[in-house]
């Protein structure tokens, strides 16, 4: 089984964004028991919070079924459950190796855009700009690409 954990900031916005179309494309791909797909928070802002409304009505819009997350933060321990840390954006990365103390052996940690031919580019958050189409776009772009790389694992 791969398991991916998506992370942003708030873990309203983009992660939960991401986890919702992964989980998605697995579906319609057959995979669903293949796969354990989760997401989380760097901070303790929004811990508790439901996915924010601007994600469920594009999620909506697209025909994504959006389910009753709530934001938790993200736990070191978590590394050693999930075969792939998926952040938004650099500041989230930065966030990431702080709560794992730096520390990543194993190559999990890596931003979601890493996986398409814009590697290192960051995902706009919606929070702030308001804009769901163009991160729809990218969330997209990249959990197709990152389906494609799980696909050599299985």
């Amino acid at each position: 089984m791969i398991k991916i954990l998506f992370i942003c900031h708030g873990n309203i916005c983009r992660s939960t964004m991401a986890e919702y179309v992964m989980k998605d494309l697995v579906s319609r791909a057959g995979l669903s028991s293949s796969f354990y797909i989760d997401s989380a928070a760097t901070s303790r802002e929004e811990i508790g919070n439901p996915v924010h409304h601007g994600t469920r009505r594009k999620l909506k819009e697209v025909g994504i079924p959006c389910g009753d997350h709530r934001a938790r933060q993200m736990r070191a321990s978590e590394y050693d459950e999930f075969d792939y840390i998926i952040g938004m954006d650099s500041w989230n990365i930065r966030n990431i190796n702080r709560i794992l103390g730096n520390n990543d052996p194993d190559a999990k940690v890596s931003k979601l855009l890493d996986f398409t031919q814009r590697k290192g580019a960051d995902i706009a958050d919606p929070w702030y700009t308001g804009n769901f189409d163009v991160t729809y776009a990218d969330v997209k772009e990249g959990c197709e690409a990152l389906l494609n790389d799980c696909l050599l694992r299985l």
